[in-house]
């Protein structure tokens, strides 16, 4: 089978990302002849050089588009419309594939594919990272209402047009739902991590760091995502700044985004905070071993509640329990599974002391940590939850 994917924000494990598709694509080329339509923006962000920039077997079709997580509104839009243009065209010139597989964000990436589907004859699955638009309306990206109404009729004539909808947490299925899709039509997929990267670390590497970064005597606190808009980065840095007299509490981000600046400011004048610069992806591992706890903070609104998040996935798998803020399927899971907590988004004096006291429970801390891993294995292995992708490109391109 001929599977051609488009994705604008293709990366590799050499970068400070997630690599969702990157191992879904190593999986998928030893069985299937794969064609990648992508943007080069992110080669730009590597920072090692140990794996190849696609999986063996796959076929690259690269566009030339900047992107950065630090762009304005305008700047972004002129990416998205960029790749947009230039991967219409490459995919309308590829050797005809079974199955067009549309990796979203941004929302030109899957109405560029539905085109193309649409003139050539092929059917397609559109994956769902995001709910776009209502992610960018609810930050206030698309302040025109005449836009937003224009963007969301848009969105649903895609999730109409695709033979076949992947969400990344069951929020956003609800959502799809909720727009009169049949549930035979979606499929939810965690977002997953890489299990044997989290095997594969050792318990010298981890007190390698511990060393390396003075944390014997204290507990680690770790922040590794992206320093987003999103992302309540305030809330995190008044926390760590009305914790910085407990000697015994380090907070250690790694990332990079829209907040940088102001935690550069913050660490250099406060002592608990560790500001590292981002990890590839096989090193982030050990530093999640490293820390008692991880954060996944967002603002608090409620399109954010519906969020996959990375990084709750590769904490979970190292056996590092999750503070979630959002009262979504994330507070959900975490409670069922007793494997992290949640605390009400910007809330810093509520964050502060959920810490404290998560902290002083070792016992409390043992058992999450083990629950998380245990969870990990059931429900978020990517070399499992490939297979359910795989299926369901077989299956919509059955019907064509």
């Amino acid at each position: 089978m001929h599977i051609a994917i488009l994705n604008q924000h293709h990366h590799s494990p050499d970068c400070p990302a997630t690599c969702r598709h990157y191992t879904f694509m190593e999986v998928l080329a030893k069985k299937h002849r794969i064609s990648l339509v992508a943007s080069d923006a992110w080669r730009r962000t590597q920072i090692t050089s140990k794996y190849n920039w696609v999986p063996e077997g796959v076929e690259l079709h690269e566009c030339k588009t900047q992107y950065a997580n630090k762009m304005g509104v305008v700047k972004r839009a002129s990416s998205f419309l960029k790749f947009a243009a230039s991967a219409f065209s490459k995919t309308m010139k590829l050797a005809k594939p079974d199955v067009l597989w549309a990796v979203s964000t941004p929302l030109t990436t899957p109405w560029v594919v539905a085109k193309v589907a649409r003139l050539r004859g092929i059917p397609w699955v559109f994956e769902v990272q995001d709910l776009w638009p209502s992610f960018p309306v609810a930050m206030g990206a698309v302040p025109g209402k005449w836009m937003q109404r224009k963007l969301f009729r848009i969105e649903k004539s895609l999730y109409q047009s695709a033979a076949h909808i992947v969400t990344l947490s069951p929020d956003m299925t609800d959502y799809v739902l909720g727009l009169g899709i049949s549930p035979e039509k979606i499929t939810t997929n965690y977002n997953g991590t890489d299990l044997e990267l989290a095997k594969a670390v050792s318990a010298e590497q981890v007190e390698n760091l511990r060393t390396k970064y003075k944390t014997q005597g204290k507990k680690v606190v770790l922040y590794a995502g992206t320093y987003g808009r999103a992302n309540d980065m305030p809330t995190l840095m008044q926390t760590i700044e009305s914790m910085a007299s407990d000697e015994s509490i380090l907070f250690i981000c790694t990332g990079t985004g829209y907040y940088q600046p102001q935690l550069q400011q913050l660490a250099s004048r406060v002592p608990n905070l560790l500001l590292l610069p981002p990890q590839p992806r096989n090193e982030i591992f050990p530093l999640f071993q490293l820390a008692d706890i991880s954060l996944s903070p967002f603002n608090n609104l409620p399109i954010l509640s519906v969020n996959s998040p990375a990084k709750l996935y590769d904490s979970l798998a190292n056996g590092t329990p999750v503070i979630v803020t959002n009262p979504g399927w994330t507070k959900a899971l975490v409670e069922k599974y007793n494997c992290g907590w949640y605390t009400p988004a910007e809330q810093p004096e509520a964050l502060a002391q959920s810490i404290k006291q998560i902290l002083a429970d070792t016992e409390g801390l043992k058992i999450a940590g083990q629950n998380a891993i245990r969870i990990s294995e059931e429900l978020f292995d990517r070399q499992k939850l490939v297979k359910d992708i795989e299926a369901v490109l077989v299956k919509a391109a059955k019907l064509k």
